[in-house]
Formats: C-alpha cells, structure tokens, sequence
C-alpha cells in the first residue's frame, strides 16, 4: 500500500499516520557502501558527521570508523528508517476498555494486545535498555502493540527518589506514545508483598503520573504487581484506596489490579479464583492481573488462569519461559500451550523482559544495551522465541 492510499485510509478511519519516529533514509549510504573510500590505505571508513543506513536504522559519525553502524559509540543513533505506512496500534483501537471480560477497543473490537515489559526501571530503564533505538525496534521490528514500564517501589526505586523517577516515568511514557504503542504504567511493590504498605507512595505516584498524561489515550495503570504474603481482602481494600485517586483525574482509565499469590488468583498461596468473585471489586473498567513461568507453572496455572477468564476480566501482565525467578531453562513447549491458551480466548499480554539482564529470561544478551545494538544476533533463546510470538499473525 502506497503512502497515499495509506493517507486516505486513514483519514476516512479517522486516524493520522504517526512519523515521530521516522527518519528520512533517502539518498543515504546504505552499508556497506562506506561514505569514504581508498584514504592513506584504509579501504573503507566514515568521518565525523557522515551518516549511513543499516538493517533500516540511520545513524551519523560521531567520530572517524571503519566500524559497522550502530554497533559502537562511533554512530549516534538517528531513528527508523520508514516510508510513514504504519498505523500504530493506538491509532488502529483507540482508547481500551473492557467488554466481554477481554480488552475492546474503542469502537467495541476485543482485542489481544502482544508486548515486552522492561524490568526495573532503576536498572534498565531510560538510556539504558529503555532508548529511542530499542523503542523503535519494539514497535517497528516486533510489531509490539504495548510496552510495561515496570516502576519498583523498594529495590533503589521510587521510594529512593520519587521526583526522579516520575520523571523518567514520564519521559518513557512519551516516547513510547510518539510510537504509538499503549504503555502500561505498572507500580511494581514486591517485598512487602501487602500493597497498603506503600499506600501513601502509590498515591503521590498516580497522581503524578495520571495528571502529567491526562490527555493521552493509551495509558493502562497497574496499581499493585505481585500482592503476596496477604488476603485477597487486603489487596481489595487497597484497590478501593487507589483507585479513586486515579479515576478523580482520568475518569475512564483502564486499571490492572494484581491478584493474591503474586498475581496467580491465589493458586501460589492456598487461594483461589473463588475470593475475588465473592468479594469483587466494585468499579467499572478494571481487569485483574495473572503471572505465569512456564517452567515452574503448568497443568494447573493453567487450569487457573483458564478458569479464571471465564468468569473475570483477565489480562496477562507477565510470564516467562523460564522458572519463576526468570532464570534457568526455557520450556518452551509449556510456554506454548499458554500462548495458545491466551489466543484461543484473546487474553492480552506482556513478556518479562526486554533488557539485557543476565538471567534467562531477560531477551537480550549481555551488553547489548550499552553497545545499542538492538539487532537479532543478540537476543537471546527466550529472546528469539517470545519475538516470533509477538510478530505471529500480524
């Protein structure tokens, strides 16, 4: 399809074709037709300023190279090559919401929403895993409908410097917007596990981010990661807290609320889907939470999550391959039997994680991050495999 047809496609949709990330390729060397050739005997090289294009990315000299673009802190990074025929996914559903226990789009559509959570924010966040480059891989090369930026509370995160790191929130929320992907802003309390804990934290975090990002229309807001060590009573009575704060702001959001047994419906606690029917919570256009490692969790995880979505809006805000610490290795036979699960009944979701964490189930290898050199030869196995399940069918 032509850009022209594309622009009129669209605007009968009522959309408008997102370019933010797009930089203008042409009449550029494409690699490996060097910029410079045949000087005091060096074959092939750029020099400061010179700009190139490879594996559809430009990028310019910062310096004199003979090294390939983008592979060292010679190149700086100039965006995705791109013709502007891309209708993100936000332009293509709008703002969600949910219907029939599934995510709609706007106009009413069940949706499956398929994308990579980053891990903590902290570690690999801004200028880290979390760049212009890596972003525009995610949505261009992936396909990636969201991207779950995961803000830890305890560990060196919020709570050590909440202005900094609302910032950075924020900052992520924009470029990731410019490519049109649905962010989900996931508050990521862990240890402790009882998310009234960090109350009065999570309050000044959604107000924040929710006033800051008011006017955009794909936000979801996770309120509460992985409750653990308390009663689906608790984490209701926190809900009943939190989510008041963010609805005074942004009255139709879509909110996540983690369920018992680290977002499991109990199943790793001694509880179950059965707590959370008879003591639901009482607000519109919320969904509930579920995590899955296929390694660790099978027949019966899956039985649950099965259950569970029959009766409860479900969305699958992280799993892995791996074992539930996200280290060792992959089953990726029992992996495939959730996502068949998740796409037999259109449960959306995102994979944990997109950063070059030196465990298993972090999908790029060592280094890549600092080098930025966001290109298939360095993801890892669960990198690889979790790629083709988020491109699969587009």
């Amino acid at each position: 399809m032509n850009y022209l047809k594309l622009s009129i496609l669209s605007a009968s949709l009522g959309l408008s074709i997102n370019t933010a990330f797009a930089a203008n390729c042409e009449g550029v060397n494409e690699y490996p037709n060097w910029t410079q050739t045949n000087w005091q005997g060096v074959p092939s090289h750029a020099t400061t300023g010179d700009k190139m294009h490879y594996n559809d990315k430009l990028y310019q000299a910062n310096w004199w190279t003979t090294s390939v673009p983008g592979t060292t802190a010679a190149w700086q990074y100039l965006g995705a090559c791109s013709s502007g025929e891309r209708i993100t996914p936000v332009q293509r559903y709008g703002k969600l919401k949910v219907c029939d226990n599934r995510v709609c789009s706007e106009s009413g559509e069940v949706v499956q929403l398929r994308g990579m959570s980053s891990h903590g924010l902290q570690w690999y966040g801004l200028n880290k895993c979390l760049t212009e480059q890596s972003l525009d891989v995610l949505a261009e090369e992936w396909q990636a409908d969201i991207i779950r930026l995961s803000m830890y509370v305890q560990e060196s995160g919020y709570a050590t410097n909440p202005e900094k790191f609302t910032e950075e929130m924020n900052k992520l929320i924009e470029m990731a917007s410019e490519r049109g992907l649905y962010v989900l802003v996931d508050w990521h309390q862990l240890n402790p596990g009882d998310p009234n804990y960090n109350l009065s934290f999570a309050k000044k975090f959604f107000t924040d981010v929710v006033s800051a990002n008011k006017s955009r229309n794909n936000i979801i807001y996770d309120v509460a990661n992985e409750p653990n060590g308390v009663t689906w009573t608790e984490v209701r009575k926190y809900a009943d807290e939190i989510i008041p704060v963010i609805r005074a702001i942004e009255p139709e959001s879509l909110i996540l609320i983690g369920t018992h047994g680290w977002a499991t419906f109990g199943a790793s606690s001694g509880g179950s889907v059965q707590d959370i029917l008879d003591d639901p919570v009482k607000f519109d256009n919320i969904m509930y939470t579920f995590h899955f490692y296929a390694a660790s969790h099978k027949d019966y995880y899956r039985n649950v999550l099965d259950r569970a979505s029959d009766v409860l809006p479900v969305f699958v805000s992280e799993w892995g391959t791996q074992n539930y610490d996200g280290d060792g290795d992959n089953d990726f036979d029992s992996a495939q039997k959730y996502i068949d699960l998740m796409e037999h009944k259109k449960i959306s979701w995102t994979n944990w994680n997109y950063s070059d964490d030196f465990r298993s189930g972090a999908v790029w290898k060592r280094g890549t991050c600092s080098n930025g050199s966001f290109v298939d030869s360095q993801l890892k196995n669960a990198g690889v495999w979790v790629k083709d399940r988020v491109i699969e069918n587009r």
